[in-house]
């Protein structure tokens, strides 16, 4: 019998603006996508075991160290870049490829997919 890991399945948005002027009917097309990535993973042994969608970036706040040592606040990310994450599943799988196959589907919603090993 092999050992599961565990792996976060990253989603990086391009425009956080069209997600936020989307329909309802939008939206639902996207979480029918994520619903079948979680059909695809069980049928390779796999299962989704958490996860959220974020809000928009701007909400954000990042703490950054300041040369005091004191904490500094500041709005949004901490990264200036047009890609921000817009949600995340934690997934365990005993199969990398496995996992990899099922994730393709949600390229037909999301047109950046990340997965990566959580760490022991």
């Amino acid at each position: 019998m092999s050992q599961q890991s565990d792996y976060v399945v990253l989603f990086p948005a391009d425009d956080e603006v069209a997600w936020a002027a989307g329909s309802e009917a939008d939206h639902q097309a996207t979480f029918d996508v994520d619903a079948a990535f979680a059909r695809a993973l069980a049928e390779r042994g796999g299962a989704i075991t958490g996860g959220a969608g974020l809000a928009d970036s701007r909400l954000g706040r990042t703490l950054t160290r300041g040369a005091d040592g004191a904490a500094v606040v500041t709005e949004g990310p901490y990264a200036e870049s047009v890609e921000q994450l817009s949600g995340f599943f934690l997934v365990r799988c005993d199969d990398h490829d496995a996992l990899l196959d099922a994730a393709r589907v949600l390229l037909e919603a999301h047109p950046v997919v990340e997965v990566r090993p959580v760490e022991d």
